[in-house]
């Protein structure tokens, strides 16, 4: 069967749904919603929808099968359904096949879910993504069995307004705080002015020990700020100015924080109190879970570098480190956001780079240890790469992986001419970098880019276990032996790689300039990418 994947853009949960028809045998296309008009040059047997902006007009629904994907249990109805999820301790996600009214069709899949306390964009990536991908055999099953219940007409629920996540600073306590910010967390975020300047906020966590006025700044702290509640204070990690797209804090307000105290925690923060930190470490059997919570899982130049230390730091305390990334991400390399802002972009995007590869060279030759990488969240582009200087790599089923760079311009380093095809093999690795599309951890391990592939219900106590059997003396005094013999040839595949990445940092009229621009600023596309149609 040929299924057209139609959306608005090819979004986490759109990617999730694409490596999962692919992984289950079937032929899959793809086209953006601005190209509607071209679905009669496709053939195809049915549509799916899993992340459409647009209304679907009558000549597409009539003529074709289309299931839309709508993240709301059956009988919710209408937009912002992420939002009204995280106001119920049970929610889930429905599969309708279109018809003339907004989410009335009838239903042909429905999965439920518990909600977890957290924020719109958390619950999207995780447990609607799952719902949407876990429904698909139960959709193909009862549209081969013409098997389906009807929508429950129920009314369209209102939007979510600026109005109604308004904070009041004088009256809202942190638990309101937080909860108007985690409804518009990671858009459209939560209007607001501070120190003078209008914006949106982004990245709301509870603090425990800080105390002040209300709205009063009490600290900052590797980009983000501390605000005074009538209860306590909270922080906010990320700021985006109207017209402006989202950066840390600190970035947005500037010399406006003059004279704010910068509040630092050790390196590896050990969680014995609420408040706003990005690395940690959990000690267990003498493994080391490194977890660095970076958001939107961008690494900058000063978060490699604090990564590099933790991993030197560990690696004389641990006989097995495992990087486990954050809670919505493993990695997704160097903060794109960040370099669009400098006022020096070739300059800061050469220390970047470099700082990531520094890091990737402290893993790569860490050889009194097994490095061990859980991709339990999605991984893109260097983070990919850094997963894979690990000895293993390790991954939750559902995860999905974006190995390549070219989409932005850039040849890519992080050691990735060394790492993929050493795993891969060159043809392999030369496919996958061209495409410039997603891969399941399924396919991933198929081809040798990760080890092993465990469930979500016994991920963690797997990847325990597995972390566990790899360390041997064997396998560290050969990996010591390989090194030392190796070292310099290793070292030779990034310099050829930060030789052709150079002009592409420092060029004004480098592409990754533009592309990089269009991606921070989410600019629409006017056509369907042109990798969708190739093949390889």
């Amino acid at each position: 069967m040929t299924i057209l994947i139609l959306c608005t853009t090819f979004n986490s949960l759109t990617q999730a749904v694409y490596v999962r028809l692919k992984d289950m045998g079937y032929q899959v296309q793809v086209l953006y919603a601005v190209d509607i008009k071209k679905i009669p040059d496709f053939t195809f047997d049915l549509i799916l929808a899993p992340f459409l902006k647009t209304y679907l007009p009558e000549t597409i629904w009539k003529n074709y099968p289309t299931f839309i994907f709508h993240p709301g249990p059956r009988g919710d109805r209408g937009p912002n359904g992420v939002e009204h999820g995280l106001e119920h301790t049970q929610w889930g996600g429905v599969w309708l096949k279109a018809n003339e009214t907004y989410d009335g069709g009838d239903i042909y899949a429905e999965v439920a879910f518990s909600v977890r306390d957290t924020y719109k964009a958390s619950l999207y990536r995780q447990e609607i993504t799952k719902a949407a991908v876990s429904g698909l055999e139960q959709l193909f099953a009862n549209i081969a069995n013409d098997r389906s219940v009807p929508q429950l007409m129920q009314p369209l629920h209102e939007r979510f307004t600026q109005e109604k996540r308004q904070i009041d600073w004088l009256h809202d306590t942190i638990d309101t705080i937080l909860k108007k910010i985690y409804q518009a967390d990671s858009f459209p975020g939560v209007r607001d002015e501070i120190l003078g300047v209008p914006c949106y906020l982004f990245g709301g966590w509870r603090e425990e020990k800080f105390k002040g006025k209300p709205k009063e700044i009490l600290a900052k702290r590797d980009g983000a700020i501390c605000l005074g509640t009538v209860d306590g204070a909270v922080w906010i990690s990320h700021l985006k100015e109207p017209g402006g797209f989202k950066l840390p804090a600190t970035y947005v307000l500037k010399e406006r924080l003059k004279g704010v105290k910068e509040d630092r925690l050790p390196l590896l923060f050990d969680k014995s109190y609420a408040t706003f930190y990005e690395t940690s470490v959990e000690m267990r059997d003498e493994v080391a879970y490194l977890c660095f919570n970076f958001h939107n899982g961008a690494m900058s130049t000063a978060q490699c570098i604090r990564l590099k230390y933790a991993v030197e730091y560990l690696r004389e305390r641990c006989k097995v480190l495992v990087l486990v990334g954050g809670m919505d991400f493993f990695s997704n390399g160097i903060h794109l956001n960040i370099l669009e802002d400098s006022q020096k972009q070739g300059e800061d995007g050469w220390a970047n780079i470099n700082a990531m590869n520094d890091l990737i060279r402290s893993i790569l030759f860490s050889d009194e240890i097994v490095t061990v990488a859980s991709l339990a969240r999605n991984a893109g582009a260097g983070g990919v790469f850094l997963a894979l200087a690990c000895d293993f790599v390790v991954a939750r089923e559902g995860v999905v992986l974006n190995p390549h760079y070219k989409t932005l311009g850039l040849a890519g380093s992080e050691y990735h001419t060394y790492t993929l095809p050493k795993r891969v093999g060159e043809e392999k690795a030369h496919e996958l970098l061209e495409a410039c599309l997603p891969i399941s951890a399924i396919e991933a391990q198929k081809i040798g880019m990760v080890d092993a592939v465990f469930e979500d219900e016994v991920y963690y106590e797997k990847l325990h276990e597995f972390a566990l059997e790899k360390y041997d003396d064997d396998f560290i005094w050969e990996k010591q032996e390989f090194l030392e013999e190796n070292a310099e040839k290793i070292e030779v595949f990034k310099e050829e790689e930060i030789r052709i990445m150079h002009p592409q940092f420092w060029e004004p009229e480098s592409l990754f300039h533009r592309l990089r621009k269009e991606f921070v600023y989410k600019t629409c596309l006017g056509s369907t990418p042109e990798r969708f149609f190739k093949t390889y």
